[in-house]
């Protein structure tokens, strides 16, 4: 075949394919050529470039960027919400685009891993549609949530309120996240409702973790569930730029391992390292440096940020 009627051919065949929208068996019948040639057509036509492809992005989404954060940071998806320069309205966008990404995703049979002491978090099951039909799912609690019986409460909201949410059962971690001695938490570790709950970590497809810096949220210092000031600064001296459940990391996603380790209860990072989808909830500025030594440490394979932090997380990638 002559040259230009190979692009003659190749032209007919995208006109029929993308134009007036036949399916390739269609064209194969019509134009009597094998379905094998017209998809090898099709590739052609897009490689000579007589078929280009535009994707016009909507105002308020930014897939390059994504597409970015994915490549720089291997994880497999990222999602970056528009948001104000305000820190509260980020945790409500964000929670919002959560609450759809789980309202998507969400499958028969999960098992759902959920940190405890996350602004953002409740953000999400505020805004989350409840599943149309049951679909035997666990919400399981990955961090102890006893301390102050104000914040405790959030806690257990927040675990219940999804479990309602996705018609599924509740599994509690009934204990403090944070204990005094190694000896404290080995003792709690042997009640059967903690070990139940600690059971299930081996068992979640899904986790939803915030990530937090260094020092704590609000949230989670009134809770009680934190370490001493000199204790943070031993941390920092060590290296941590963030965590996950109370478990620290350094900047190239290193944990930090001292006693202070041994004093939490609740899922550790070599475990949320193992789950299938370890989706990172957090954003701002102040969070940049945490965020990606959570992607770097490979403990969260999917991250639902904000697109100031994105922007940085990207520009500053090295």
């Amino acid at each position: 075949m002559a040259r230009i009627d190979e692009l003659r051919l190749m032209a007919k065949v995208a006109r029929l394919y993308y134009t007036m929208h036949l399916r390739q068996t269609q064209i194969a019948e019509q134009l009597d050529i094998s379905q094998a040639t017209i998809s090898r057509l099709l590739k052609r036509a897009l490689d000579e470039q007589i078929v280009r492809i535009n994707i016009s992005t909507p105002t308020g989404t930014y897939s390059d960027i994504e597409a970015d954060l994915e490549r720089i940071y291997n994880i497999k998806e990222a999602i970056v919400v528009d948001s104000v320069d305000n820190y509260e309205q980020i945790l409500r966008d964000i929670g919002t685009a959560t609450a759809y990404y789980l309202e998507q995703t969400i499958k028969p049979n999960e098992v759902i891993g959920l940190s405890s002491w996350s602004k953002t978090l409740m953000a999400m099951v505020d805004a989350m549609n409840p599943l149309a039909r049951e679909a035997n799912i666990y919400v399981v609690q990955v961090l102890g949530g006893m301390g102050n019986p104000a914040a405790e409460q959030h806690a257990v909201h927040l675990v219940r309120r999804l479990a309602v949410l996705v018609q599924g059962k509740a599994v509690f971690l009934p204990a403090p996240g944070v204990v005094v001695s190694a000896e404290t938490r080995n003792l709690y570790l042997q009640d059967p409702y903690v070990a139940e709950a600690i059971e299930m970590f081996k068992k979640m497809t899904l986790c939803l973790v915030g990530i937090g810096s260094v020092e704590p949220s609000d949230m989670l210092a009134s809770s009680g569930n934190v370490f001493s000031r000199d204790e943070l600064n031993e941390l920092r001296q060590k290296g941590a730029v963030g965590d996950i459940c109370m478990r620290f990391f350094d900047a190239n996603g290193q944990p930090i391992l001292n006693g202070l380790n041994e004093r939490v209860i609740g899922l550790e990072l070599e475990q949320l390292r193992r789950i299938k989808r370890s989706v990172g909830v957090a954003g701002g500025m102040h969070k940049v440096a945490a965020i990606r030594g959570a992607m770097r440490g490979g403990y969260i394979n999917v991250l639902i940020t904000d697109i100031q932090t994105a922007r940085a997380l990207v520009e500053n990638a090295d």
